[in-house]
């Protein structure tokens, strides 16, 4: 059987421990026989309230597992500083570290293997809202915010709370084959799976909306025309404000310039049509404003690291 351990503390994200937790479980019931055991564990196997409230009691005290393991997963949650500031905690997830096959953390998890030194030297990614932070308090580590999660040697980091389920899937991938982790995900009725290196914050949720008047209306305008001319000689005549000035304004408040956001929402706006309708890859690319299917596959593998085609069969 293959043993995983997951960590938590208290402000634990429910999330982060749930979507592992019942990924392995569902590989344990659709599979011809269980080969997963999942153990929850705690300092002194107290008792974690979670963010929300809800009670997760601890079944195993910390300092009592001993290895070997197949997979070592510490969960984020707001309470992810404390628990990265507890020197007893951080020592037994370092000393575990060392007696499994790989390990992992899910969302702000990560500030827990940061502080036991399991990514110095590793690029990783956490919640893009603690990115910086990690960042900035681990300076030896490269923390990347965009991807889903990361796989750099045997230690995994996922961005944030969902993303969790998305690196599980890719664990029963990697141990049972492609097949078993899609009718696991029929099981959770979840996408299967989306690549890792998707992007976490996507233009549909990103906020805030632009301030400036400009940029807003020329943002709105790029979402409902992909398939217009949107260079920057059209959007700054558009505009009535020179092509300088509107790169100028799209660096200040999109911290890119428009040819670069053009075609990351064109790109987006692909990925959407690719998981929702059967359209064939030219009338998408059509439909989203790329040259041909060519340009458009070119710009996917470029923003995902996966072609379309693959994409559309994994989700």
């Amino acid at each position: 059987m293959r043993r995983v351990v997951i960590v938590g503390y208290p402000d634990v994200e429910l999330l982060d421990v749930a979507c592992v937790a019942d990924t392995f479980d569902a590989a344990n019931r659709v599979g011809a026989s269980p080969q997963y055991t999942i153990e929850f564990a705690t300092l002194g196997a107290q008792p974690a309230i979670s963010g929300s409230g809800l009670v997760l009691a601890g079944q195993h005290a910390l300092e009592r597992v001993t290895g070997p393991l197949d997979t070592l997963v510490v969960s984020g949650g707001l309470g992810h500083e404390t628990a990265a500031a507890d020197p007893v905690l951080v020592a037994h997830v370092r000393r575990l570290a060392r007696e499994s096959r790989r390990v992992s953390s899910v969302c702000s998890g990560a500030s827990v293997l940061a502080a036991a030194g399991l990514l110095d030297g590793r690029r990783c990614t956490t919640h893009w809202v603690v990115a910086p932070g990690l960042a900035e308090r681990y300076p030896r580590i490269n923390v990347d915010p965009k991807p889903l999660y990361i796989k750099d040697g045997n230690v995994y980091t996922a961005a944030g709370v969902t993303s969790g389920l998305d690196l599980s899937l890719a664990f029963v991938e990697e141990d049972n084959g492609a097949e078993m982790a899609r009718t696991v995900a029929r099981a959770l009725v979840t996408y299967l799976q989306r690549p890792g290196n998707q992007a976490q914050v996507s233009m549909y949720v990103q906020a805030p909306t632009p301030e400036n008047s400009v940029v807003r209306k020329l943002v709105t305008h790029i979402a409902a025309n992909l398939d217009d001319d949107l260079g920057t000689t059209a959007l700054a005549g558009r505009a009535g404000v020179s092509e300088r000035h509107l790169t100028r304004l799209f660096l200040d408040h999109i911290g890119r310039p428009p040819a670069k956001y053009v075609r990351e929402t064109r790109t987006e706006a692909a990925a959407r049509l690719l998981t929702s309708t059967p359209l064939p890859l030219a009338a998408i690319a059509r439909r989203c404003g790329f040259g041909s299917a060519e340009t458009l596959r070119q710009a996917f593998v470029g923003r995902y690291g996966i072609a379309p085609s693959r994409y559309r069969n994994l989700t």
